[in-house]
C-alpha cells in the first residue's frame, strides 16, 4: 500500500516550514520543478503498489530526501534526517 505525501508539519513542529527557507531562495524553485516532476510519475509510483497492506514511505519523500542529500553533499544517513527537519522540499 502506498503511503500520502501529506506533510503533517503542525503535529511535529512548531516552526512553519515555509517560514525557516526565504521567499527567493533557489530551493523554492527546484521544490517547484521536482514537484511537478514526480506528479507526472505518480501513475507509475501508483502501478507499483497493492491496495492493501501497511502503507510505506511515499517514494517521493524518498526521492526529495535523496535529491536534499545530494544537493549539500550529506554523506550519512543521519545527517540526512536532521538536515531534513530544517530544510524540507516538500
Amino acid at each position: 500500500m502506498r503511503g500520502t505525501d501529506e506533510t503533517s508539519g503542525s503535529l511535529f513542529s512548531y516552526v512553519d516550514l515555509e517560514a525557516r527557507i526565504p521567499a527567493r531562495h533557489p530551493l523554492r524553485k527546484i521544490r517547484q520543478v521536482v514537484n511537478e516532476a514526480l506528479a507526472s510519475l505518480d501513475p507509475e509510483f501508483e502501478s507499483l503498489y497493492t491496495d492493501f497492506g501497511r502503507p510505506s514511505i511515499p517514494p517521493e519523500r524518498l526521492i526529495r530526501a535523496s535529491l536534499i542529500q545530494i544537493l549539500f553533499s550529506v554523506r550519512s544517513e543521519r545527517r540526512k534526517r536532521s538536515l531534513w527537519a530544517t530544510v524540507s522540499l516538500s
